[in-house]
């Protein structure tokens, strides 16, 4: 009997040590926390990617699920209690999905120095224990504008955005230069609803879009984005949205175009990784087309629909960006003075 309760001891530390203990183990080391941003967990886009990056992280280095945690936030009023909350549990890694959390991280990062903390979409405070998880989305939006000038039948394209802020403003400007240099002619009409969460508003602006000639909408409006899917949906045949951050072309097959993939996932499970073995390094990690942080989606219900020479176009052109010979605007001041590149 004794040698079993040594043997059961035994087999409960090694699984501790690897972090694949029991489902219910107290003794489960705490490895990383996500506070998600408003729009709650089941948005299909931003803080779903992220939690699919907690996912990923558990595979790849085998760890228990009580190892991980996400918090959800309904208001921005959370976000300092939770991150605090997360750090006070004792998480090694903890994670704020979202540049809104930017000022309640300068408060509770250095409150918690052998913590080490990364936030999205935000550079993040200059402290050694924060680190910044950023992307370059004017890169895939600048091929998901092109793809949308290069199919359309009106010439006329859409953009409905959330919050108008400069991130989001990175995705209408790739967006709008990717289609200028697809079809100088093609019209690109963009409006926003001020409003992550808003599925209604959505979907207003893009049936407004829609009757007003546009037959393809891109979206990147967080949850309130599904509205611009729904519209499309509704509409039928001919009319199309972009989906964004993951792939959303199943939510309506045949009708969502592409995505413009943001890989939050792959930031937070790369984050994670470092964290355990012991390279977190603090700053801005930044995530491009070169990197696989950005991205269209496989279009594997409209690929079909797509002629051969723009899908070969697409590749050349998301090889220029990577080399450099192309680079999307990141503002709509910059896109004044951006000049459409030749695409052999």
């Amino acid at each position: 009997m004794q040698h079993r309760h040594l043997l059961f001891t035994g087999l409960l530390l090694l699984g501790t040590v690897l972090g694949i203990g029991c489902a219910n183990s107290p003794t489960a080391p705490k490895i990383a926390a996500l506070v998600l941003d408003v729009g709650g967990p089941d948005d299909r886009s931003f803080n779903q990617s992220a939690i699919n990056g907690l996912k990923c992280a558990q595979q790849k280095l085998h760890l228990s699920p009580d190892s991980l945690k996400w918090v959800e936030s309904h208001s921005p009023s959370d976000y300092q209690t939770n991150l605090t909350n997360m750090a006070r549990q004792g998480y090694k890694v903890v994670f704020a999905v979202g540049y809104a959390m930017e000022d309640a991280l300068k408060q509770v990062a250095p409150q918690f120095p052998n913590t080490k903390f990364a936030i999205i979409d935000d550079p993040g405070p200059h402290l050694p224990n924060c680190a910044g998880l950023v992307f370059k989305e004017q890169e895939g939006s600048f091929l998901a504008g092109f793809l949308a000038a290069s199919v359309s039948r009106t010439k006329k394209i859409g953009f409905v955005g959330g919050q108008q802020i400069p991130l989001i403003e990175k995705f209408e400007a790739g967006y709008r230069a990717g289609a200028e240099t697809a079809d100088p002619s093609v019209k690109v009409t963009a409006t926003y609803t001020g409003d992550w969460n808003d599925v209604l508003k959505g979907r207003s602006q893009a049936e407004q879009q829609f009757a007003a000639g546009d037959d393809i909408i891109y979206h990147a409006a967080g949850k309130a984005g599904l509205g611009v899917i729904e519209a499309a949906k509704a509409r039928g045949p001919g009319y199309f949205a972009i989906g964004v951050d993951q792939d959303q072309d199943y939510l309506a097959p045949g009708r969502v175009l592409t995505s413009m993939v943001k890989h939050v996932d792959r930031a937070v499970c790369d984050t994670i990784q470092r964290v355990v073995a012991n390279r977190f390094t603090p700053g801005e990690h930044i995530y491009g087309l070169k990197e696989g942080g950005v991205g269209l989606s496989e279009m594997r219900y409209t690929k079909q629909l797509i002629p051969p020479v723009v899908l070969k176009k697409l590749a050349i052109i998301q090889q220029m960006i990577i080399e450099g010979k192309i680079v999307p605007p990141t503002s709509l001041a910059q896109l004044k003075t951006f000049r459409p590149p030749h695409i052999p």
